[in-house]
């Protein structure tokens, strides 16, 4: 009998720790990839004018410093529009492939945009003309600019619509794909939280003392949460050193690291958690006291 219950025992200690480990896991993909509010704080992090900066200086020629310039003014005056669509695009997306919504539709004015674009290039335009118009009268810089603006409101329509029916079907069937395997993460993701508090329950009948119950669980817990927090604080140091390494812009390589940071969170306060709470589940084992029966009960 002490052999099965051993056994038994083992078996409910092994699967509980094997189930917390997964369950870190998937609680740090809830928290970070599938939580739009994740994507969205980190977008907000990112300098969009510099990056656009950067870009601009390896793309625009030389003899046109003027486009870049304009490219340049237009994305720092539009930075907060930019972030604010982007969000919304994100939140859109989230619902779309979460479930939260059957439609994926998006519709963005671009004239912010186009009025942007046309006020810088006037302004570059009058302050460091181009050499073809050097010399040049103002109703000829006006007739040039008249023809810019049309050449923007070309290129840029009044506003972009995106949707389920402008999807390559492809490109629809992996989106129902992704949302299909995200219901099952979700439902996996719950279902785990009940097989965990079956476990402990258990660990609990099994032994039917307070004592060793909460000695197991607590050292469970407290061997999980030790061995979780050397696994971040070793990742986050490896990883650390190789994406300062990487051949992306400085901003970037600045943000990684904080990138991973954050990615991390939610299972380094997981594994603190539960450390604590290992932690408190032992003390208790050795300070409680059974109630001792009463001379009555006794009789």
């Amino acid at each position: 009998m002490k052999f099965l219950k051993g056994l038994a025992l083992g078996l409910l200690g092994f699967l509980l720790f094997l189930s917390l480990s997964i369950f870190g896991l998937a609680l740090t993909l809830n928290y970070t990839i599938l939580n739009p509010d994740f994507i969205v704080s980190e977008v907000d992090e990112l300098d969009i004018s510099s990056l656009v900066e950067e870009f601009l200086s390896e793309e625009i020629p030389q003899e046109e410093p003027y486009l870049a310039e304009v490219l340049d003014n237009t994305i720092a005056d539009l930075e907060p529009w930019i972030k604010e669509q982007v969000n919304a695009g994100i939140y859109t997306s989230y619902d779309y492939l979460l479930g939260k919504s059957e439609s994926l539709s998006l519709v963005i004015s671009l004239e912010p945009v186009r009025d942007s674009l046309k006020d810088n290039l006037r302004k570059a335009i009058l302050e460091s003309p181009p050499p073809e118009l050097e010399g040049a009268s103002p109703a000829e810089i006006e007739l040039y600019l008249d023809e810019a603006y049309s050449e923007i409101d070309e290129m840029l329509p009044p506003r972009f619509e995106f949707n389920v029916s402008s999807l390559d079907p492809e490109v629809l069937a992996q989106l129902e794909q992704a949302r299909q395997y995200i219901g099952y993460f979700q439902l996996g993701y719950k279902l785990l939280i009940g097989f965990i508090l079956l476990l402990i329950l258990g660990i609990i009948l099994i032994h039917r003392q307070v004592k060793r119950a909460t000695r197991e669980i607590g050292i469970i817990l407290l061997t999980y949460g030790v061995l979780e927090y050397i696994a971040i604080f070793v990742t986050k140091y490896l990883a650390g050193t190789q994406l300062t390494k990487l051949d992306v812009p400085a901003q970037l390589q600045t943000l990684l690291p904080q990138l991973l940071s954050n990615f991390l969170a939610p299972l380094e306060i997981f594994s603190i958690c539960l450390l604590v709470v290992g932690v408190a589940l032992i003390i208790v084992s050795f300070v409680y006291k059974p109630r001792q029966p009463s001379e009555t009960e006794v009789i």
